[in-house]
């Protein structure tokens, strides 16, 4: 494990101009925070594959770091040689590498089935050029055929040539550590460093984690669904619950935190500066 904490943040492309201004202001006051990189998220197939460029051009220019989602599904030897290449004309040194999701109505999967082979021929291509990132699920990816084979997948990443983790977010630090335990006892010894979901609305929150395998624990749905649409209680009940998550995780050794801040600055920027990492 690295000795010195990696704390960094995540975007997504928006869709709209408004969207992009709105990420600019957000990026600006999340920049005070000096995180480590700023991860952009990367559509379908690439379906976002301009915007994302676009922004982490953005970033790299304004002299901080970003880290473009790369994924494989639907992409070809060449469009990946092409984007390496882009990235290392602007810059950039750091890669989250994903199988990522079939979009709907493509039945082939092109000439990467899996993120393993991704991250192998991104070290077969550029050597060292690239500080290679993963995901990790410490709830098991909801495709998985097992908690077993998930974990299997995950040390076959990491051997393909990963550097360090991030994970799905979650709200069960118990989860997180018996998943690193049973990564290192399959020889994986990089830094797994957990993904950070503050909440803003339980009612959506609830929806993006039934959709995405992440469990919400029934005291949480509980506790917030007496609070009904008190928005502000929600959210000061969000802001209790991830930060004493991102205070016991810090305490049991976590190398960093990853905040998925659905381009919105606020909620992170409290939880750090709760955290005392501003």
């Amino acid at each position: 494990m690295t000795d010195k904490p990696t704390f960094s943040i995540e975007f997504f492309p928006p869709a709209t101009p408004e969207g992009v201004e709105k990420l600019r202001l957000a990026r600006a006051q999340l920049a005070q925070l000096k995180p480590a990189f700023f991860s952009v998220t990367y559509g379908a197939g690439g379906s976002t594959r301009d915007r994302t460029l676009e922004i982490v051009r953005e970033i790299q220019a304004e002299g901080l770091h970003a880290a473009p989602h790369l994924s494989c599904i639907g992409a070809t030897k060449d469009s990946i040689r092409e984007h390496l290449a882009e990235f290392r004309e602007m810059g950039v040194t750091r890669i989250v590498a994903l199988r990522g999701d079939l979009p709907s109505g493509m039945a082939d999967p092109g000439e990467f089935r899996y993120a393993n082979e991704l991250v192998a021929f991104i070290r077969a291509e550029t050597g060292d050029a690239f500080h290679i990132e993963v995901a990790g699920y410490p709830e098991f990816h909801p495709q998985a055929r097992s908690a077993t084979a998930d974990l299997d997948a995950f040390a076959t990443k990491v051997r393909a040539g990963a550097n360090s983790a991030i994970t799905q977010y979650f709200y069960n630090a118990d989860a997180y550590f018996q998943f690193v335990d049973e990564a290192w006892a399959r020889g994986v010894e990089i830094p797994i460093v957990p993904g950070i979901m503050p909440i803003a609305s339980f009612s959506k929150l609830a929806r993006f984690s039934d959709a995405c395998g992440a469990e919400i624990p029934q005291w949480m749905r509980r506790r917030f669904e007496a609070l009904g649409d008190d928005t502000a209680s929600v959210k000061a009940l969000g802001l209790d619950i991830v930060t004493e998550l991102c205070e016991r995780l810090l305490e049991g050794g976590a190398p960093g935190l990853h905040f998925y801040t659905l381009n919105q600055a606020g909620l992170t920027s409290t939880i750090w500066q709760r955290l005392g990492l501003a």
